[in-house]
């Protein structure tokens, strides 16, 4: 079984977001990593970029394959996690705290409605 935060808010491309304010945190859920594995690299589209909830702002590369990342809400990349540069395996050890991707400047909070619930989340990946 996958571990799902009770805090956070899920995206069906696997992403999570923890909203504090107009600053959101996000990064891949545990249930990703465990279909990755091994994650060797993340590249992320540069700091600064505005994009759309939706839209694919990076990848993440495990030893057996590619996938993109998707914005799970509209607003600016204010920052990546340094620590994913060295050692991106952090995602697969502690997807939820050291292993954060982006933290994202929030441009219209009601977006929130789009995205899943811990209990919707739960249902989409069948647990």
């Amino acid at each position: 079984m996958s571990f799902v935060p009770e805090d956070l808010f899920y995206t069906k491309t696997h992403e999570w977001v923890k909203i504090e304010g107009d600053i959101a945190l996000s990064g891949i859920t545990d249930f990703a990593q465990k279909e990755l594995s091994d994650i060797v690299y993340v590249d992320v589209t540069e700091i600064g970029r505005e994009l759309k909830q939706g839209e694919r702002y990076g990848t993440i590369e495990a030893v057996k394959t590619v996938s993109d990342l998707y914005l799970p809400i509209s607003g600016e990349i204010l920052e990546v996690n340094e620590l994913l540069k060295s050692e991106p395996g952090i995602i697969n050890q502690d997807p939820y705290k050291k292993g954060w991707i982006i933290k994202i400047k929030v441009k219209d909070k009601e977006e929130i409605k789009n995205l899943l619930k811990p209990e919707e989340y739960k249902r989409h990946i069948g647990e």
